[in-house]
């Protein structure tokens, strides 16, 4: 295959969200390359069970469904390179991405960098990601039906998904390291009068535990000093979620948060350069969205390139 060096759309980010703009882009005609410095597929490949993408009745694994938005973007013509970025020179019509290796001419730019949800760090959480722990309720709750789980974190994203997930456990601990939470005074009533849920305060986890998944947690009172364990079938971690704007970050205007501010089409402040996905402010993170962010993306960046052939 050619190596080539310009391109009309570079999607940064091999995501659901960079997946799904990279379909509609090559779809549309347009030379499309996706940079995606690890895993593609992005978040989702950590899912074990994905049961609300539309149209697939039987459950599939995140990484299965990223699999198969792959396929369906190198269909289309979509080029794949596994190269780390360490630059982008944007300049009106003259655009540039630097990888570690190379150096690409580009008429657009799609940033779909995602955000990681911070992480615990703590002896056991990475061993049973997608097996027991996870980061999103909304994706995984119902795999809990009639199980234990807990909420670690007091904010309001934290005690909102453990409101959510008495939909389906049967009991919901929220684990808090202070005696009273952050979440707004309406979300703590809520909690507070939800039979289903119950507050551990003071406490931070040491360790998660389990066999081939998770089957409980080790548990530290910052007031008593004392450890305990305490059995249940999965934890739901809400301490935050960094965004990785790091690339574009002193070009683009943020959110408080550090998430990039887009309007309806996906555009910037800069012509030509989008974002879509998690690293996008917006209320909801799942793949469905990520996806739409994608294909609206895209779709803008056709209609601009299109609009502006005249002057590249």
């Amino acid at each position: 295959m050619e190596n080539k060096t310009e391109y009309d759309v570079a999607i940064i980010g091999g995501g659901s969200a960079g997946l799904s703009a990279a379909i509609y882009a090559s779809r549309g005609g347009m030379n499309t390359v996706i940079f995606e410095k690890a895993l593609i597929g992005g978040q989702i490949t950590t899912t074990a069970d994905v049961e609300n993408y539309p149209g697939f009745e039987e459950n599939m694994s995140g990484f299965d469904i990223a699999d198969k938005m792959r396929r369906h973007a190198e269909k289309f013509g979509t080029e794949i390179k596994q190269e780390n970025i360490t630059a982008i020179h944007m300049d009106d019509f003259e655009k540039y991405v630097e990888t570690n290796s190379n150096k690409y001419k580009v008429k657009s730019i799609i940033v779909a960098t995602g955000a990681n949800p911070s992480k615990l760090d703590v002896p056991g959480e990475a061993k049973y990601t997608g097996r027991g722990v996870s980061y999103c309720a909304t994706c995984d709750g119902a795999l809990y039906r009639d199980k234990i789980v807990a909420v670690i974190g007091g904010g309001d994203s934290a005690v909102e998904e453990a409101i959510f997930l008495t939909k389906f456990a049967k009991k919901v601990y929220i684990i808090h390291r202070r005696d009273e939470l952050r979440a707004v005074k309406l979300i703590q009533k809520r909690a507070f009068e939800n039979d289903k849920i119950e507050i551990i305060w003071n406490s931070i986890v040491k360790e998660v535990k389990g066999g081939d998944f998770i089957e409980k947690i080790e548990l530290y009172n910052k007031k008593t000093k004392k450890i305990r364990n305490l059995e249940l079938n999965g934890i739901f971690i809400y301490v935050g979620i960094i965004p990785n704007n790091e690339l574009i970050k002193s070009a683009v205007k943020l959110d408080s948060q550090g998430f990039i501010l887009t309007d309806e089409t996906m555009s910037t402040k800069i012509p030509g350069l989008y974002a879509a996905g998690d690293v996008v402010h917006k209320v909801l993170r799942q793949v469905i969205t990520a996806a739409s962010d994608g294909a609206i993306a895209a779709f803008s960046a056709e209609k601009w390139i299109e609009e502006n052939k005249d002057k590249f």
